[in-house]
């Protein structure tokens, strides 16, 4: 007999004990999604099961419309009083309330192992602590060569170079401004845009250049 058809065989048996262990109404269509995985049983064997124990009086069937719905036998089941409904409505809030307090503290330990994870062992700790302990030790000894070496410029040097610089920086703004100005009065009369105009020197610069240049590829004095 293969698998499936020993899974038809016990499918009555199975599905009586899910329905009072669950005790709650489910369509054929409910119970097969349900065990199908864990038992490996068809659909065709779950509605047969389903309808062969509602004939045998084991379970009972309710039509609703087109669908059927199967439940346990309740009269198997002992009359419940008000007073013990009232007492496993009380459990089911307290441990609604544990189960929730547990998720908490679930999450608060899935952030704590998610930064434990992302953080480095002792073992890559202690080679990070030993390289920056090394390259400290590169920057102190290049620190003690820097303050023990003999100045090189003077001051009177150092200040000479400032002078130089501002006169040259001076000199390029008064350059710069001259050749604005210069451009400006170009462009009144030119009848290109801007662009072009610059576009049209850098090119003739560039031919220029190239006439004048010696065989050896120098420029010419």
């Amino acid at each position: 007999m293969s698998k499936r058809a020993e899974a038809a065989a016990g499918a009555p048996a199975i599905l009586l004990r899910y329905l009072q262990e669950q005790n709650r109404p489910y369509s054929a269509q409910d119970v097969f999604g349900n065990l199908q995985r864990e038992h490996g049983l068809g659909k065709a064997a779950v509605v047969k099961a389903l309808e062969q124990l509602a004939q045998q009086g084991k379970i009972r069937e309710k039509t609703y419309g087109k669908q059927k719905v199967y439940f346990a036998d309740q009269d198997q089941f002992d009359t419940v009083s008000d007073a013990d409904l009232q007492s496993l409505d009380t459990e089911i809030v307290a441990l609604s309330a544990k189960v929730q307090g547990l998720q908490q503290s679930c999450r608060h330990m899935e952030a704590e192992l998610k930064e434990l994870t992302s953080a480095l062992t002792t073992p890559e700790m202690q080679r990070e602590i030993a390289q920056l302990k090394a390259e400290c030790a590169g920057f102190q000894e290049r620190l003690q060569g820097i303050k023990g070496a003999p100045v090189c410029v003077t001051p009177e040097e150092k200040e000479q170079v400032h002078r130089e610089r501002r006169r040259l920086c001076r000199e390029w703004r008064t350059r710069k401004r001259m050749a604005a100005e210069l451009c400006d009065a170009i462009l009144e009369g030119y009848p290109k845009s801007r662009k072009q105009f610059f576009k049209s020197a850098l090119r003739r610069m560039r031919t220029t250049t190239w006439h004048h240049q010696t065989p050896e590829g120098q420029l010419a004095t």
